[in-house]
């Protein structure tokens, strides 16, 4: 079953793969002044050179937030513009941060806890507790065409519907979403405590970032989408390839624009990983620190 979980992956690359240069280099309107042309320059290198951790786990650049870094700080500019390193430098201003326009560490580290502070479910660890399980009633089956290559599965019946309505929206807005039939499939949804706890027992790293003793699954509101993957790899390997590979593809993009509309979050670390959180998603602001 992975064997084919992976090839049929991969079959899909022609419809989901965007290049690096995907986000629109507005030349017209993305100039912005000369004092960042340094900065826009840096930008561009630490993209794919900087030696970051955001989530605790060393990485290469910032590619991979690339998609969400912008829609964080507002801007349609390309990251390696002018445009860009202005917008984020305001950015930086409004939350109290050392204005230099240049995404690093810690940007990256106050983006991240405002994308973190998004969840409820990472607020629910608080007090440090774990979310009590979804109770079935509350739960309604996927259809077979939702789920990833038919896979079943149960999910919240008020997320089940946003997911639904999203899907459609995305599907009209871009015709490469549309021509692959598994695009934003669920590949995963509701998983209960002892299929976790399972899972767990049988692997390792259970309380890390690629493997959560307490999962948002649990709850019926966080689904796994299918927004492609690289050569070789599942829709949901950690592996930093595959992860910049789904950053970049059409349906991640289209994600990030507008899965707040549909009341959906993403767990970043996890390209394909959102979870639901109601109609009007809080809008969370870094706190003077």
């Amino acid at each position: 079953m992975e064997s084919l979980f992976v090839a049929l992956a991969s079959a899909s690359l022609l419809v989901t793969w965007v290049s690096s240069t995907h986000l629109v280099s507005l030349q017209g309107t993305c100039g912005g002044g000369e004092q960042y042309a340094a900065i826009a320059t840096r930008n561009a290198a630490t993209l794919q050179t900087a030696s970051l951790a955001p989530f605790g786990r060393a990485e290469h650049g910032w590619g991979i937030y690339e998609a969400q870094v912008a829609a964080t700080v507002g801007t349609k500019c390309a990251s390696g513009s002018k445009r860009f390193a202005a917008d984020l430098a305001r950015w930086q201003s409004r939350n109290r941060l050392r204005v230099t326009g240049a995404v690093d560490a810690v940007t990256l580290g106050a983006m991240k806890l405002r994308w973190q502070n998004a969840r409820p479910f990472i607020k629910s660890f608080a007090s440090g507790s774990c979310p009590a399980a979804a109770e079935d009633q509350a739960l309604a089956t996927i259809g077979h065409r939702e789920g990833w290559l038919g896979k079943p599965g149960k999910l919240d019946v008020r997320a089940l519907d946003a997911l639904r309505r999203m899907v459609s929206a995305a599907r009209a807005d871009d015709p490469r979403i549309k021509a692959d039939a598994q695009m934003l499939t669920i590949v995963s949804a509701f998983r209960s405590p002892a299929y976790d706890a399972a899972k767990c027992a049988a692997g390792a790293n259970c309380n890390g970032i690629a493997k959560a003793r307490c999962s948002a699954h649990r709850t019926g509101t966080a689904v796994d989408l299918y927004v492609g993957a690289a050569p070789g790899h599942s829709p949901v390997d950690t592996d930093d390839d595959n992860r910049l590979f789904q950053s970049r593809t059409p349906a991640y993009r289209w994600l990030v624009k507008n899965a707040a509309r549909f009341g959906f979050v993403n767990y970043v670390f996890e390209p394909w990983h959102w979870e639901w959180v109601g109609p009007e998603p809080q809008r969370v602001e870094l706190e003077t620190r």
